[in-house]
């Protein structure tokens, strides 16, 4: 079974489901979630905690399995695939962005972001200079050898945000990416992740509570209560 991603559209959720059991209660985390995403198209889901919109990142992400209904990535049915073939796939084909930046403590800003091209096979030397190219796109030119304990909270994202990019993965997901941070950082940090992802025609697929951070997105797609209550494409109005 081929793994690249070639169709539009770029990703469909058909009718997606999650149901936690807690005892003998059932939660309903998502209730019948329908969308289609196109290729280098910004999807920001917004809601308050609790609205369901961490749970649909890790079903499309592959990092749950939804209780019913499919996701379909480049023809690729994700809940099909067993444990290590989805493991496969992100490494593939997915960056990720965490608000707590995820940084491994004892690596320096050069080897944290080089680390997903050396688990694709990757030589060192050449990963380390692909990692270099994207810590100066990110702004971090000459933080190259810094560990995370020695950067502020918006290098560390940056540093993260390299990462996530540098294999030139298809799909970016972040989770409230600036979270963390300032406005003034917050707003530095956005421009790099769209200008980079449009840049390499990448997807982005983001989850916050934030409004101003949902006004980058093409697409904002509002969840309530595991429900899509709004659908809205702001930028085609511009």
């Amino acid at each position: 079974m081929s793994q690249d991603i070639v169709k539009s559209p770029f990703i469909q959720i058909k009718h997606i489901r999650k149901v936690y059991r807690m005892g003998n209660e059932k939660v309903v985390a998502l209730n019948d979630v329908s969308l289609d995403i196109k290729r280098g198209e910004f999807v920001c889901f917004l809601g308050k905690s609790g609205s369901g919109k961490s749970t649909f990142l890790n079903m499309v992400a592959g990092l749950e399995k939804p209780t019913k209904g499919e996701i379909i990535i480049g023809g690729v049915h994700l809940e099909k695939l067993d444990e290590e073939e989805v493991t496969l796939f992100r490494q593939k084909n997915i960056g990720f962005i965490f608000q707590a930046y995820q940084l491994i403590p004892s690596l320096n800003a050069i080897e944290n972001v080089a680390l997903p091209l050396v688990f694709r096979g990757m030589s060192a030397k050449q990963s380390q200079k692909v990692a270099k190219k994207y810590l100066d796109d990110v702004g971090l030119k000459g933080y190259y050898n810094r560990k995370p304990s020695q950067m502020s909270g918006g290098q560390q994202q940056r540093v993260g945000i390299a990462r996530a990019l540098v294999g030139n993965s298809k799909i970016i997901f972040a989770d409230e990416p600036t979270g963390n941070l300032d406005s003034n950082t917050t707003l530095d940090v956005m421009n790099i992740i769209v200008d980079i992802a449009k840049k390499n025609n990448q997807t982005i697929i983001l989850v916050t509570h934030d409004n101003m951070i949902a006004d980058y997105a093409d697409t904002i797609v509002e969840l309530k209560d595991g429900d899509i209550i709004n659908i809205s494409r702001p930028k085609q109005n511009q």
